[in-house]
């Protein structure tokens, strides 16, 4: 038999069915998406001018870009429709910081949920061995939730940007022969964002799920045993106030019944002597 089968024969891989290492399992695949889906693009447009003289004509216009989104440094040439001469353009803004944050965010997001998965599954009884190791992934949730939440806010942010740079009627408006009425300047093809949509949604999704496994990383920290150790037992409650309570009505009960008889001593003697007196009385007859 190989080893992964020995491994999950013994039952190793069960830790996955628990929602610790299930969620990391789950983080770490999402975090391949959100990665993936943004560093990974590279999209282009297509614009054409159609002079007025048909020669100095450029009707293919083709202008690409890729992350990290540097777009101020994407140039390219456009004919000016006064004879040969071309002029030199480039698009504008720059969301290289908040891409390259979100991406780094991702892949040591990714590197962290797979070392944790792999303690979780082969080395389980030594995480759990004292709260250091706890402590720790509770503390790296917490983080990467906060880096998740604020590089997916940022990114979202430069998204916006890299959209209204790349939009083909702001393109044209920086060509000076599509600000002539003669000439005709149009796009023949707008830039694809799906991947880059896809790669937000990702990145909210991932805070979603490390913010959602804060408290079951919680629930193995020392902090968690020893809240629970030092609440009152409800059942323990009752059954002393019970006891607490039997104890007034057993003692009540003997008490009543010692004033009883104590009372009742004084009224039998009293008795007594009254029912003498006449006895005394009709002996001289």
């Amino acid at each position: 038999m190989d080893p992964v089968s020995q491994l999950a024969s013994a039952g190793t891989f069960r830790a996955l069915k628990e929602p610790l290492a299930f969620l990391r399992a789950l983080e770490l695949l999402f975090a391949i998406f959100a990665f993936a889906t943004c560093g990974g693009y590279s999209g282009g447009l297509r614009l054409s001018v159609d002079c007025v003289n048909k020669t100095d004509s450029d009707l293919s216009i083709d202008i690409a870009f890729a992350y990290p989104f540097r777009l101020h440094q994407v140039a390219f040439e456009v004919p000016t429709c006064e004879g040969k001469e071309r002029e030199k353009l480039a698009l504008t803004g720059d969301s290289s910081s908040s891409a390259e944050f979100f991406v780094t965010v991702a892949v040591f997001a990714f590197l962290y949920s797979l070392a944790a998965t792999v303690v979780y599954i082969f080395y389980q009884n030594k995480y759990r061995e004292n709260n250091r190791g706890p402590l720790i992934d509770f503390i790296v949730t917490v983080v990467f939730s906060f880096l998740w939440l604020v590089g997916s806010s940022a990114w979202a942010k430069g998204l916006s940007d890299v959209k209204v740079a790349t939009d083909p009627k702001e393109v044209l408006l920086l060509m000076s022969a599509c600000k002539q009425p003669s000439n005709k300047c149009m796009a023949v093809h707008s830039p694809v964002m799906s991947s880059l949509n896809t790669s937000v949604v990702f990145g909210f999704l991932n805070f979603i799920l490390w913010a959602g496994n804060i408290w079951f990383v919680f629930k193995e920290t020392g902090w968690h045993s020893s809240g629970q150790r030092y609440l009152p037992d409800p059942m323990e409650k009752h059954s002393s106030s019970y006891n607490q309570g039997r104890y007034h009505q057993d003692s009540y009960g003997s008490g009543g019944g010692y004033s009883q008889q104590e009372s009742l001593g004084p009224a039998s003697d009293e008795f007594g002597q009254q029912s003498g007196g006449p006895a005394s009385f009709t002996n001289p007859i």
